[in-house]
């Protein structure tokens, strides 16, 4: 009876040490997920540690010009994003009245943070 006492004793504790561990690993996986990729910006390539990419966004016939606006907007987290990253925003900062292209880059950290910037070219 004392050697069924020891076993049924020992597996009780054992079970307790994996359910203790389990709950631990299941609390990691949910922040895991939770966090990841929650900071998403378009992007035509994405890297899912970092990404930083450089595309067009539209063309004019308009002849390049000399004058660059930047404008942007931060996501933390996915919980909080702040900024205006519009076409109209840029070309204002840099006295830009003939648009003739639009670029965009984006900066995406393990889904934390991400950066999208506009860049407005033109006279």
């Amino acid at each position: 009876m004392r050697l069924l006492n020891s076993i049924i004793e020992f597996t009780i504790k054992y079970l307790n040490c994996i359910m203790k561990n389990l709950t631990k690993i299941i609390v990691a996986l949910i922040v895991i997920v939770s966090l990841s990729s929650c900071a998403a910006v378009q992007s035509p390539l994405m890297g899912s540690a970092f990404s930083k990419v450089s595309a067009p966004v539209t063309a004019t016939g308009n002849e390049v010009g000399t004058k660059v606006g930047t404008a942007s907007a931060i996501s933390i987290a996915g919980i909080v994003a702040i900024g205006d990253a519009s076409i109209n925003k840029a070309a204002k900062e840099a006295g830009i009245t003939k648009i003739s292209h639009v670029d965009y880059s984006v900066v995406n950290i393990a889904g934390f943070y991400a950066e999208y910037k506009v860049y407005v070219y033109g006279e």
